[in-house]
């Protein structure tokens, strides 16, 4: 028997049309006014789940109630769940995702809420459920960092460090996910008493992380060349790509 649930009030200012585009496409099975309620809770939940995610939450689930069999509900509900601590149903909810949709784009969550229940084991067995080099990029390397950090929790330093060891691993561009890579790198160095290399790594996460922002809002960027600091003042050198011609 479900618990009693009360729908939390739609900001005034939110629309369906805030809510993706793809996951809008999702919601065309639903009449249409089922659909537009589903897409303003969903719309909600981006809205609220940095500063409020319990409310975020309450969304996702006044969503999936009511569109349940909608990928995009059962994914947003494991993630706001996931985000407020409730890793069991994450998990279940990630997994019934991924049946509705053949999809392992939430594969590193998966990990992470298996870690957060206390089972690094259980996460390792899931991250090799999937040919990762089959996913894209960033996913790619969500899972590595994923998958390092749960050796990390079984003490396995070495192998944490060769988790994250994948060809995304390029000390000399930047990418979306390159502070994030080149910063996990260098804990674990740190870890490993390799402290030249991890402050090294340390700082090509913060020439990566800057070098990233100074270009943003220009979609045609996607590679930024980083050339090593001769001076922590000096600004970072960067060199721009058409991204078609990578």
């Amino acid at each position: 028997m479900r618990t009693a649930h009360q729908d939390p009030e739609v900001p005034r200012e939110i629309t369906p049309q805030d809510l993706h585009p793809q996951a809008r496409n999702e919601l065309k099975t639903l009449d249409k006014e089922l659909a537009e309620y589903v897409a303003k809770h969903l719309a909600s939940v981006a809205y609220f789940i940095d500063d409020d995610p319990e409310r975020a939450h309450q969304h996702a689930i006044s969503a999936m109630r009511r569109a349940s069999r909608i990928p995009v509900t059962r994914e947003t509900y494991a993630i706001t769940s996931y985000v407020t601590g409730d890793y069991a149903t994450a998990i279940r909810e990630l997994r019934t995702y991924r049946r509705l949709t053949g999809s392992d784009m939430q594969l590193a969550l998966m990990i992470d809420a298996e870690r957060a229940l206390g089972r690094p084991e259980k996460a390792i067995e899931v991250g090799h459920e999937v040919d990762v080099q089959k996913l894209p990029n960033d996913v790619q390397v969500q899972v590595a960092i994923a998958m390092s950090g749960a050796r990390l929790d079984l003490g396995q330093t070495q192998q944490a460090l060769f988790e994250l060891e994948i060809p995304q691993l390029n000390p000399n561009k930047a990418f979306s996910w390159s502070p994030e890579l080149f910063a996990a790198y260098a804990v674990v160095l740190e870890d490993l008493g390799r402290a030249d290399e991890a402050l090294e790594w340390k700082k090509r996460a913060f020439a990566a992380e800057h070098a990233l922002e100074d270009h943003r809002g220009s979609g045609a960027i996607e590679i930024i060349e980083i050339e090593e600091e001769a001076d922590e003042n000096e600004p970072v050198a960067v060199e721009e790509h058409d991204p078609v011609s990578e």
